[in-house]
């Protein structure tokens, strides 16, 4: 009861001590706020000399150019393409590529498949999240703690790099 003597024109002329028509709550505005006004901006009265800004911006001019010339970006885009297409055309069997670029798309679309079954599994997650770290650590202390594994490591790189490319042995 209080909630609604308190909401009603009525109530309020009461409780406020002044006498209000029914007529006059249309009359009723909504206090204005004051602000305190914006803080002065302080401006130096001396401007900075005219070489200095010179200086600065004399990096910044641009030359207009007709849409006739080629630009540097547009260029290295046609020889690109030219590269692309000179190779493309020197592949013999192009059935091998295009197979071997689906069986990539495959492959890639097969093991999202995959996190996501292994994602969607309770605490499998955390326990591979687990099997990660335990891995790392090993990996830190077998190969990245002493300067002698190291070196076994980057040995180790550098062959299979020449097993991989088909140099060496």
């Amino acid at each position: 009861m209080a909630a609604f003597a308190a909401s009603s024109p009525a109530a309020t002329a009461v409780l406020g001590g002044a006498r209000l028509s029914s007529s006059s709550s249309a009359a009723l505005r909504t206090p204005v706020l004051h602000l305190p006004p914006p803080p002065r901006r302080h401006f130096s009265t001396h401007p900075l000399p005219l070489s200095c800004d010179a200086a600065r911006f004399s990096s910044l001019r641009v030359k207009a150019s007709s849409s006739s010339e080629e630009s540097s970006g547009s260029v290295q885009t046609d020889e690109l393409l030219a590269d692309l297409k000179e190779k493309w055309d020197s592949i013999e069997n192009k059935s091998t590529v295009f197979l071997y670029g689906g069986g990539a798309l495959l492959a890639v679309w097969l093991s999202a498949v995959v996190i996501g079954a292994v994602n969607s599994v309770p605490l499998l997650p955390k326990i591979m999240e687990l099997v990660g770290l335990g891995y790392t650590g090993w990996f830190v202390y077998r190969y990245l703690l002493y300067k002698d594994s190291r070196k076994e490591l980057a040995t180790d790189i550098e062959a299979l790099k020449k097993k991989i490319a088909g140099t060496g042995e």
